[in-house]
């Protein structure tokens, strides 16, 4: 097929907080060295920020320097952090601990990740930069073995792939180099680590799945910039996982709470755990009299360092949560995506001024372990994910040792012995988990929740959700040994089993409920279902998630 091209110097694909700050730091350069770039970058949502999802509390040191005066520009609504609190729960009491010093939020900021990307297209595209959104990228260019571009996807196909009238064939973006900035399990970030070998030596990946809720509540329940993280109940001491409770704007809370994909349980229902938090004494005043108007979900990188791939090969390289700079202590990424974007622009920038773009830019991960983001961020973080694999007492007996006696200069570094999917044990060996009716006051059921993503796709487009083997795997396998943990596992309800009046069962899939958390992709014991990018500008339509 013949496609229309065009040429940039750099395509960026992803417009979250590392891709665009990688346009600015760019583009800022090229200012300043009297050599403009013709910089793009392309997004899958329907516009910028539309698939952006974040507890969020951002740390500023890499926004300080990348926009020193940020203040003055005229910033999305942000609330700073007034008052931290740690607690550990039980299911009727509360113990309030004292809050490790990673979790200290003095001087950050309570934000809407969404808006706050928004913001940043603001300013790169005063810069010059061009920024697409509404066309996802799903295909690498390569000549010679080297990246030298990406094909946006077809608009407009059926079902069985074929053209509708509106058909739309997909663009070629070449560019000296290509930059990836595709957030957590990017589809192509995937397909670079196998083509390129860049996990050979290092630890697997391993993820938490992020749900969350926005409400309004009544002002004599709000504490602007009070910010509260919990562990405990309602998750067994062997499961990894706690909430986040953010008062922000004079009436807005964001609440929140993770689960670890590497539990062992497959009847453990991430979503059912969430709405279960909700019902806790020291939650549900907050909740009782407010208005829920948000809910979204999306996996998290929580490896460490000892999980970063290779960054770098011809022709690309990869930044953000796609190279997994999450600080889960801190439970703060944003800002080291930023940053591994600015550091990205100043190696690249010298290539692409003295036309050596075609060179695999080895300049960016020295760069960037000679940085704060990896010497004081990521490496004293390194060890206390990895501990908690053990449980949660002793993985907290250990962060304390780790923290308060070796302040994270440990002469050790634990591993990630395994992925997500290998953790779950087979059905029969496990405890069925009964979960509470909801009361759609506090806890509601997962169809009203999914309304509130605002997903939207053309229910004649192409399944975005594949299966290696769609009859075989689902059924034998997933459902006779795990029972089926893909219709727990999914904050959406895209999976279902159903059953024939032979009482045959056979997996449905829901893919117009997807909100591109990539849970499926991540946790599926078979590896068996393969996450692809739906059409450009369909799924959630978050607004300030």
């Amino acid at each position: 097929m013949t496609r229309e091209s065009m040429e940039f110097d750099v395509v960026i694909v992803g417009a979250g907080p590392s891709g665009l700050s990688a346009s600015i730091r760019l583009a800022q350069l090229g200012q300043q060295h009297n050599h403009p770039l013709n910089i793009c970058i392309i997004d899958k949502g329907a516009e910028v920020g539309a698939h952006i999802l974040s507890g969020a509390v951002l740390e500023p040191r890499a926004l300080n320097e990348l926009i020193p005066d940020w203040q003055t520009k005229n910033p999305p609504l942000h609330t700073p952090v007034t008052h931290d609190q740690f607690v550990f729960l039980t299911q009727r009491k509360s113990w309030t601990l004292p809050t490790p010093p990673q979790m200290h939020n003095q001087g950050n900021y309570i934000i809407s990740l969404g808006q706050f990307c928004r913001f940043l297209a603001e300013q790169a595209e005063s810069l010059g930069v061009n920024i697409f959104p509404g066309f996802a990228a799903t295909e690498i260019i390569y000549e010679d073995n080297r990246v030298c571009g990406i094909v946006t996807g077809d608009k407009g196909l059926d079902r069985k792939g074929e053209p509708k009238p509106q058909y739309q064939p997909g663009i070629e973006l070449r560019a000296k180099q290509v930059i990836f900035a595709e957030g957590c399990r990017g589809s192509l970030t995937q397909t670079l680590f196998v083509r390129y070998q860049l996990r050979e030596g290092v630890d697997p990946q391993t993820y938490g799945l992020g749900i969350k809720e926005l409400w309004e509540i009544p002002k004599e329940q709000h504490r602007a910039g009070h910010v509260m993280h919990s562990i405990g109940w309602p998750l067994d001491s062997k499961t990894y996982g706690g909430s986040f409770t953010y008062h922000l704007g004079e009436n807005l809370l964001a609440i929140g709470f993770v689960t670890g994909l590497d539990y062992e349980n497959p009847y453990l229902n991430p979503y059912e755990e969430f709405q279960r938090f909700k019902t806790h004494p020291s939650v549900s005043p907050l909740l009782e009299k407010g208005k829920r108007i948000a809910y979204g979900a999306r996996s998290l990188v929580e490896g460490g360092i000892q999980s970063v791939p290779k960054l770098t090969f011809p022709g690309g390289l990869i930044i953000g949560d796609g190279a997994g700079f999450l600080n889960v202590p801190k439970i703060k990424g944003i800002h080291n995506a930023m940053k591994s974007g600015m550091i990205a622009a100043e190696s690249l920038f010298p290539l692409l001024r003295h036309s050596t773009a075609a060179a695999e830019c080895t300049d960016y991960p020295k760069q960037l372990k000679e940085s704060w983001l990896w010497q004081e961020d990521l490496y004293p973080a390194r060890n206390l994910r990895p501990a908690l694999r053990w449980g949660l007492w002793p993985g907290l007996i250990y962060s304390a040792i780790d923290t308060y006696i070796f302040r994270g200069r440990a002469p050790w570094t634990l591993h990630h012995k395994q992925p997500d999917h290998l953790t779950l044990k087979k059905a029969d060996t496990c405890k069925k988990l009964d979960y509470p009716k909801h009361d759609n006051t506090i806890t509601f059921d997962l169809s009203t929740s999914v309304y509130l993503a605002n997903v939207f796709y053309d229910e004649n487009q192409p399944y975005h959700l594949k299966l290696k083997d769609r009859h075989g795997v689902p059924i034998n396998v997933n459902l006779k040994e795990y029972a089926s943990p893909e219709t727990r596992y999914c904050p959406a309800g895209v999976y279902e089993i159903l059953y024939n009046e032979k009482q045959e069962p056979r997996l449905q899939i829901n893919g117009g409920n997807c909100i591109h958390c990539k849970a499926c992709d991540i946790k599926d014991p078979t590896q068996n279902i393969v996450w692809t990018p739906s059409e450009g500008g369909s799924g959630p339509q978050y607004g300030m998630m």
